[in-house]
Order: C-alpha cells, then sequence, then structure tokens
C-alpha cells in the first residue's frame, strides 16, 4: 500500500507536496520521493526512509517548479532498495514521471512484452516501473511532436488494455501537465480537488481526501474506474472514461485497516464506516453471546477506536483505554521481517495495568492478519492482571493472500487460513475470539447514492479476487517467490550480523 500525490500549481509546490505526503505518511513509511517540473528541466528527490528524513532544506530548495508528484512506499518482500523508491522516470517519450499505488498482476508478462515488442529495458523489480513504460509506450504511439487531452486518454485506454489488477497512478507529461488514472475496477483509492488562488486554479490529485482538505483544497469527487483525469500546465481540467467495461469494486481493507478515519474513499466516509462496523459486531456478540460476562472494552490503538467505542455503547459496557502507544514506533503490519514485527509490539504498546486487573477484558481490533501482534498484546492483557481476554475482530478472517498491492500474499504466513475460530483463539491465546460476519462488513461500508458503491474487492477474505484473472497456479508462484525473498532478506540479516561480530 502506498501514499501518491500530484499537484498543478500557480507557485512552487515542493513545500504543498511535502505537506501532503506526511499526511499519507500512514499508507507508508519505508521510502519517500518527490519530482517537480520547472520548464523542461525536472527536479527529483527520493530515499528510504520517513517523509521527514528524506528531504531537508537544500532538498525542498532543490524542488523546483509549479508542477510535481510525489509518493510514500510501504514496504514489500524483496523491495526495500532505495533503487526502487518512486517517482519513476523514463526520458523517451516527452520525459514521463510516475507514482502508482496498487500492484499489477500480469507484470512478469508485461515486463516480457515490454522487452520483445516494445524494445524497453526494465531496470528494477517494481511493477511500478512496469506500468510506467506501458503508458509511454502508449503515449509514443501517437506518434505526435506535440500531445494533446485526446492523445493522452487514448494512452491511457492502452494502459486498461494491457494491465490488469490494482493501480492508482499519478504521471507527470513534462511541459504538458499531470495525469491520474485509476484501474477499471478502482480497487486503489484516488481523488482530486481545487483551490484558487491570487493567480488562478491550482489542482490537486491524491489517494485520500485527507490530504486534498489538510492542503486548503476543495475536494470535486472521486476519480472514477478506469477513468483518467489529466490537468494541462494552464490549469485547465479534463476527464475522460478510458475504460471499456468500469465496474465499482473497490477494496473494503481501505475502511478496515488502511485509510485515515477523516477520509472519504467513493463518497463512503471511513469513519461513519468503522462506526457501523462496531455496532454490527455487537450485534453479533449480543447473538452468540448474549450472556457475556465482558466487563471492559479496550481498543487496540489505533485504528479500531473508532469500532470498538461503538461496540462498546451497544454492548452497555465500560469504554476505557488500555493500551498507551509510542507514537515513534511504525505500524508493525507494514513493517519488513516477522522479527522486526515481533520485536516492535512491546516497544509500540505499554499497558496501563489499572484497566486490566482482575477485569474481564474485551480487545478489539480492526483485523488479525498474522496474528503474531495479536498474540502479543494477549499475553500483555494477562500480564497486567486480565482475568479473562476475549477478542474481537472488526473484520472477518483473513484468510487469502492479497494480490492487489497489500504485504501479505503468501497464505501460509495468514493465521485464519486452514483454520476455523476456535483454532485461531487458541493459536493467538484468547479466551474466546469473535469475528465480523463478511455480509455485516459490507453492510457497514456500502453507500447507497450518487456512487452507488455496494460491491467491493473482498478476496482477502472470500478468495474472490475481482479482476478474475487470479489463479490458483498464479497464487502459488507467488508463494514461491516471497519465500525465496524472505530467505534472501534472512542470509542477508545473517551476512550483516556476521560482518559486525567479524568488526568487533
Amino acid at each position: 500500500m502506498c501514499g501518491i500525490i500530484g499537484i498543478v500549481g500557480t507557485s512552487p509546490v515542493n513545500q504543498a507536496l511535502y505537506d501532503g505526503l506526511t499526511v499519507l505518511q500512514h499508507r507508508g513509511q519505508d521510502a519517500a520521493g518527490i519530482m517537480t517540473c520547472d520548464g523542461g528541466r525536472l527536479f527529483m528527490r527520493k530515499e528510504n526512509g520517513l517523509v521527514r528524513d528524506v528531504f531537508d532544506a537544500q532538498h525542498m530548495i532543490g524542488l523546483r517548479g509549479n508542477m510535481g508528484i510525489g509518493h510514500v512506499r510501504y514496504p514489500t518482500a524483496g523491495c526495500s532498495s532505495a533503487a526502487e523508491a518512486q517517482p519513476f522516470y523514463v526520458n523517451s517519450p516527452y520525459g514521463i514521471s510516475l507514482a502508482h499505488n496498487g500492484n499489477l498482476t500480469n507484470a512478469e508478462q508485461l515486463k516480457q512484452e515490454l522487452f520483445v515488442e516494445d524494445r524497453r529495458h526494465i531496470n528494477t523489480t517494481s511493477d511500478s516501473e512496469v506500468l510506467l513504460n506501458v503508458f509511454a509506450h502508449e503515449l509514443q504511439a501517437s506518434g505526435k511532436l506535440r500531445l494533446n487531452e485526446e492523445d493522452i486518454f487514448t494512452a491511457v485506454a492502452g494502459v486498461h488494455r494491457r494491465c490488469r489488477g490494482a493501480y492508482a497512478a499519478v504521471a507527470m507529461i513534462t511541459g504538458y501537465g499531470i495525469v491520474g488514472f485509476r484501474d477499471p475496477f478502482a480497487i486503489r483509492p484516488m481523488v482530486f480537488g481545487k483551490r484558487e488562488s491570487e493567480q488562478g486554479v491550482e489542482y490537486m490529485i491524491a489517494s485520500e481526501s485527507v490530504a486534498i482538505d489538510a492542503l486548503g483544497f476543495e475536494t470535486i469527487r472521486d476519480v472514477a474506474p478506469g477513468e483518467a483525469v489529466f490537468i494541462d500546465m494552464a490549469g485547465n481540467l479534463h476527464a475522460r472514461q478510458c475504460a471499456e467495461h468500469p465496474l465499482y469494486r473497490p477494496c473494503i481493507f481501505e475502511h478496515v485497516y488502511f485509510a485515515r478515519p477523516d477520509s472519504i474513499i467513493d463518497g463512503i466516509s471511513v469513519y461513519k464506516a468503522r462506526l457501523r462496523m462496531g455496532e454490527r459486531l455487537a450485534s453479533k456478540i449480543l447473538r452468540v453471546f448474549p450472556d457475556h460476562d465482558i466487563d471492559v472494552v479496550i481498543p487496540i490503538p489505533d485504528t479500531s477506536r473508532t469500532s470498538a467505542l461503538q461496540l462498546s455503547y451497544k454492548l452497555g459496557v465500560v469504554y476505557r483505554e488500555g493500551f498507551i502507544k509510542n507514537r515513534y514506533i511504525g505500524r508493525t503490519f507494514i513493517m519488513p521481517g516477522q522479527q522486526m514485527r515481533k520485536k516492535s509490539v512491546r516497544q509500540k504498546l505499554n499497558a496501563i495495568d489499572l484497566e486490566f486487573r482482575g477485569k474481564n477484558v474485551l480487545l478489539v481490533d480492526d483485523s488479525i492478519v498474522r496474528g503474531t501482534t495479536s498474540e502479543q498484546i494477549i499475553q500483555m492483557a494477562r500480564d497486567a492482571g486480565a482475568n479473562k481476554v476475549y477478542f474481537a475482530s472488526a473484520a472477518p478472517p483473513v484468510r487469502y493472500p492479497n494480490v492487489y498491492g497489500i504485504d501479505m500474499p503468501a497464505a501460509s504466513e495468514l493465521i485464519g487460513h486452514n483454520r476455523n475460530e476456535e483454532e485461531i483463539a487458541r493459536a493467538i491465546g484468547a479466551d474466546w475470539l469473535v469475528y465480523q460476519d463478511l455480509p455485516d462488513l459490507i453492510e457497514a461500508v456500502s453507500r447507497k447514492g450518487r456512487l452507488n458503491v455496494t460491491d467491493f474487492d473482498t478476496a482477502v477474505f472470500s478468495g474472490d479476487y475481482v479482476t478474475g484473472d487470479v489463479t490458483p497456479d498464479y497464487l502459488e508462484k507467488l508463494e514461491r517467490r516471497r519465500g525465496d525473498l524472505v530467505r534472501e532478506e534472512r542470509q542477508a540479516g545473517a551476512a550483516n550480523l556476521d560482518g559486525l561480530h567479524n568488526h568487533r
């Protein structure tokens, strides 16, 4: 999962891009990058690390121009080198840079096509570089020295015909403007807005509406499935549907975990969706555990707070903050390496003993993925003196790999895979475990209105992949590749440790 941003302004955009990326930092903590355009020249800074660490005053001064794009990346197995930080750039045609959120499911096939048919070289393992080169090739097919918006929309249509999977991307075409486009299922989010300045109208494209709000822009709307939005250098907005059969199937996990609660995605308030998740989960608890003996409801910060608060209200049980979070530790779900995740949990959370001692505690989390964090938190509750520890997940069991840009591609890593709820409860050490039902989750997130978003990508829960091209053979190859990458990471870590010991 990543965060993307693009701005066409009437004055330098470096500070606005930086500020927007800090608002989107929750979407990726592994690397950050900004590329700007000043006349016909491009300026870029990208590196591993948080936004605040990647850019200093000198870098910001060097990012000149009234147009630019930015990116924050979260780590995946085998994808943590600075060379794979975004934006990516190709000089032909026109000079194009691109930042991408998502994952192409046919990246290997495209890479082969780009080499054999398009004569293009891919220099990294990133599918984002593949997406950029596909777009560049489609744009080159116009054969024109000067582009117009029709040529750009035709190129995006070519991308939709060739690419499969999830992609929300912003691409900057040197001397022309910025185009944002979304896959035909709208799996990954994208929104755009504008603001008036003394010099004219400025436009912004971003992953989440919270970035639009924070920079003082007014949200116009979400980019529709398969749509492209192009802002030219003069500040004119052009939009076009570029897919043959667009269909809204956004990722429901955005609402469960990734998005900020103050964002609105596809017309759906993330905050209100999480309130409804808590309400429906409480209804299930009252149905299956009517004589419950829960003394206190405690959220696992931060994402589950909204659901836990509404759940406690409906149960009529007191709500308490039982864990204090160290905000200088990253989100464990998107940290590279299981050992780092294990180590970070107790550094990240500390229990308030008074809220646990002698009580039957219901811990509420947004979801359970690998189960390692849940197990450690339950043990922390017991160590703090809890009598019984129950556990509630605002999402259904995560049983299947994600192939659309979330770092959980191997089924063997998922505690919900091939286990029932009783087995999962034993594995994480809970006295009792309750999951949200999938129909209730869909109902909690659904928005029946102008956008009529009533169906979602729920593959991690249901195994139903909306793009229709994810086969068991594909998943098996993906798991084998992930296993190889994890082994490489471990070997590299062992080699570094040996080197440290030898140096000492």
